[in-house]
């Protein structure tokens, strides 16, 4: 039976590919240090699976309200209302299992045929995936290795037409590890005021910064009536096989994110929800021990990467993937994972898979201990140097 057209924008997931090609090699004896995978190496901690169980204890197994348990959203309410310094209201608060739901959402209820989405690139595979599947033009705006992966105003502005009608962004940022300013921030609020678009800002790695904190949309009253904020708990709370995010949205579009909600999955677990609310509520130590273990992780591998001839790395502010640059080894992203993979057994992903401002990359998630990286970038340094050396003009393929 043929599949609709519809069905040809849905990727197949590059990290998982990639795993499910590392697993294979596994299975024969290779040994693969694993750098593919964006989720954190730590178990969730023990107050939050502790209250699933209790949750659990107390029958909290049935249907509830599609938007999301009350306590839940005041929760979460009052965490971003205290991380942002505005007030939240929790009836914007819309509980979604996992975060790509939102995506879905927010481009659903904002895109009809022929009108415009704007996203940043490079970029997680799923904003232009979810664009084109409302029918609607994926316009990609560039995030410049040269100014620290931050966006040119003048080209986001460039890219703004009469059809715009929203903007993807993610910051901190997957893969580069770049954090939009607050000056950009505010430059982007008035922008969509301006040309009457709505934001949706992917804001999953917030508490994974390594300086100054990042902004927020939330933090701009401006974007009150037209901003959805996206976030969660598998990063932060090593949470990702729970399956539980969020969306803070304007008024105007609970209804609509309710409606999808109720279409589509019906409601998130319950006894998962009453978790959370310990996650957001309970000890942030863990939070703060697992940052400060990826910062030291981070400054080895940006370090020892910078080190390997043709490899040059940008220190990631946020986030926990490495994107060097890897364009002066004369081979292309695409044959040096492959390479790295089945020849060194270092699982990395080939930059290319994040769009065209990726190519001549590769992203290492630094999820795995030390000294799995230590031996990594030894491998990666080993594979180089058998490389012949890069032809001067000619860029590799």
């Amino acid at each position: 039976m043929k599949t609709t057209e519809r069905m040809d924008y849905l990727p197949v997931e590059p990290a998982i590919r990639t795993f499910m090609r590392a697993g294979e090699l596994e299975k024969s004896g290779a040994d693969i240090i694993h750098l593919e995978i964006g989720e954190p190496d730590f178990d969730t901690p023990s107050h939050i699976s502790l209250a699933a169980k209790e949750a659990l204890d107390r029958g909290k197994t049935h249907y509830c309200d599609p938007q999301g348990v009350l306590e839940l959203r005041e929760a979460i309410a009052a965490t971003v209302g205290a991380r942002s310094g505005v007030s939240v209201d929790p009836g914007c608060v819309v509980v979604t299992p996992g975060l790509r739901p939102v995506l879905f959402y927010g481009a659903l209820a904002t895109l009809q045929k022929g009108d415009e989405g704007i996203f940043i690139d490079p970029a997680f595979a799923a904003f232009p995936t979810v664009i084109e599947f409302a029918e609607a033009r994926a316009v990609p705006v560039a995030l410049r290795e040269e100014l620290g992966y931050r966006l040119d105003m003048n080209e986001l502005r460039a890219a703004i037409s009469p059809r715009t009608r929203l903007l993807m962004l993610n910051s901190p940022h997957n893969p580069s590890g770049g954090i939009l300013s607050a000056d950009d921030m505010a430059e982007i609020e008035g922008l969509a005021r301006e040309h009457d678009f709505v934001v949706l800002s992917d804001e999953t790695y917030e508490e994974i910064y390594y300086g100054d904190k990042p902004s927020s949309v939330a933090e701009f009253p401006g974007m009150r009536d037209r901003a959805i904020l996206l976030s969660g708990f598998s990063k932060t709370y090593c949470m990702t096989g729970w399956r539980l995010g969020y969306a803070v949205v304007p008024p105007s579009l609970v209804d609509a994110f309710v409606k999808l909600a109720t279409n589509s999955v019906t409601c998130s677990s319950t006894f998962v929800q009453h978790a959370a609310v310990s996650a957001l509520q309970g000890s942030q130590d863990s939070v703060r021990s697992m940052v400060a273990e990826f910062r030291m992780r981070r400054d080895v591998l940006v370090d020892g990467l910078n080190r390997i001839p043709g490899i040059s790395c940008h220190v990631p502010e946020g986030a926990f993937y490495a994107f060097p640059n890897i364009t002066g080894v004369g081979m292309s992203d695409v044959q040096l994972a492959d390479v790295l993979l089945e020849k060194a057994g270092v699982a990395t992903l080939a930059g290319s898979v994040f769009g065209q401002q990726g190519k001549g990359h590769l992203r290492l998630a630094f999820t795995t201990p030390l000294d799995r990286i230590q031996m990594a970038i030894e491998r990666i340094g080993n594979v180089v140097s058998t490389l012949p050396a890069p032809v001067a003009g000619k860029e590799p393929r």
